[in-house]
């Protein structure tokens, strides 16, 4: 019998693979972060990508500190090589969290005592913790009069006396807010959409009358699936890939906190970049457009006085594409660090398509799904979809090669 358990055993280390995949300090806290910033199935304002990338370049800036391969984003303090990297990330995190999200102070605290308690005592622990506080402290500091806590104060468009819509629109002051690596909120601002009277106009406009439609028959089932997949929106919907992606190639936690800074930093400059471009053009809804397609001196366009998007729109201009900006400024990032669009499989759920899981083994593959469901859900046309792509690629190559580069030092290893 021991012989038999002896022989099983051993079978089984043989068959086990040579490394397992595990998470660590950066990938545990930002999936707490996104817990916090985002619970449940909620819209969050666009702001809580400011406060993942916040947390990110905080918990990079520390353990980078510590460890001292890639320029630092923004602050690098004095450390011994021996402070705890995992502490010090932590208590970045936590600090962060709860200057931004103080309703979440207590729950975020808690966290971070748990946290810590599985850490060993000593001097490394409590050097890695007053790290951490500090650095973080330095980069909210940094950020605090970045515009992004301006007050919404978009104007509607509408005559005296006249009714229009009255939701509060999204995002109007993002276009000001100053952006974590990119020169400028327009530094790669799309050319306008194309004119109301052309071709493209038209085609694109009656792609989306019939596969965006609430009730569409032309529209197939899987199409409809990945529409309603990604009505998830927030870092819910951008997080998840390359966190998955970090654990899958046992980053280390240095390379670890890079990589998901540099996702969070060129996640919310796409965020900026879009709003910029959306404000600019103030292009119409594909609800507004075929409720009026009567209107805009197409005869190809065929107005459709009932039409409806498969759920509610999201309250901002239409073009460029925001899923389409962000995804892709993701893939740029991991395409970049990586070196190949090919990924480790990752595994995507979305609370608005229960009990369905998509996923992903190529970046591509990954982008055109998510451009191709803002079609399918009546939100997007065409050449919004391509130019959010087109914009992301460039902002996250951009990010890439702009921040946290390698030190010559570690260059030269």
């Amino acid at each position: 019998m021991a012989r038999t358990r002896a022989f099983i055993l051993l079978a089984l280390l043989l068959s086990m693979p040579a490394t397992v995949s595990t998470a660590n300090v950066i990938t545990d806290w930002d999936e707490k972060a996104v817990d916090i910033v985002q619970p449940g199935m909620a819209f969050p304002p666009p702001t809580v990508f400011r406060t993942i990338a916040i947390l990110h370049v905080a918990m990079f800036d520390a353990v980078n500190s510590i460890e001292r391969r890639y320029k630092p984003y923004k602050v690098e303090l004095s450390a011994s090589p021996d402070t705890s990297k995992e502490a010090a990330a932590a208590a970045a995190a936590a600090a962060v969290l709860v200057k931004l999200v103080p309703d979440a102070a207590s729950d975020v605290q808690s966290a971070l005592t748990n946290y810590l308690a599985t850490l060993p005592e000593g001097q490394a622990k409590a050097e890695g913790i007053k790290l951490g506080q500090e650095v973080a402290a330095r980069i909210l500091e940094a950020r605090a009069d970045d515009g992004a806590s301006t007050a919404d104060a978009y104007r509607p468009r509408t005559r005296p006396g006249v009714y229009v819509p009255t939701a509060i629109t999204a995002g109007s002051q993002f276009p000001n807010v100053t952006p974590f690596a990119l020169t400028s909120p327009s530094q790669f601002r799309p050319k306008p959409p194309p004119s109301l009277k052309s071709e493209q106009w038209a085609r694109d406009y009656n792609e989306i009358k019939d596969l965006g439609e609430r009730y569409s028959t032309k529209r197939t089932a899987r199409q409809t699936e990945d529409a309603r997949f990604w009505l998830l929106v927030g870092p819910r919907s951008t997080q998840p890939l390359p966190r998955q992606v970090a654990i899958a190639r046992n980053m280390s936690v240095l390379d670890s906190a890079r990589f998901m800074a540099l996702v969070s930093v060129a996640t919310m400059d796409a965020i900026i970049a879009v709003f910029d471009a959306k404000y600019k053009y103030e292009f119409w809804r594909p609800i507004t457009a075929i409720r009026n397609g009567d209107i805009d001196g197409n005869p190809a366009t065929e107005r459709v006085a009932t039409w409806q998007p498969i759920d509610a729109t999201p309250m901002h201009p239409e073009y460029p594409c925001a899923h389409c900006i962000t995804s892709s400024a993701v893939a740029a990032i991991i395409e970049a660090v990586l070196g190949t669009e090919e990924i480790p499989e990752v595994a995507l759920t979305s609370p608005f398509a229960p009990g369905v899981t998509h996923r992903f083994t190529n970046l591509r593959v990954y982008t055109e799904e998510v451009a191709n469901a803002r079609i399918y859900a009546g939100f997007h046309y065409r050449f919004s979809t391509i130019a959010g792509r087109e914009m992301g690629q460039k902002i996250g190559t951009f990010v890439v090669r702009s921040v946290m580069q390698p030190t010559q030092t570690a260059m030269s290893h």
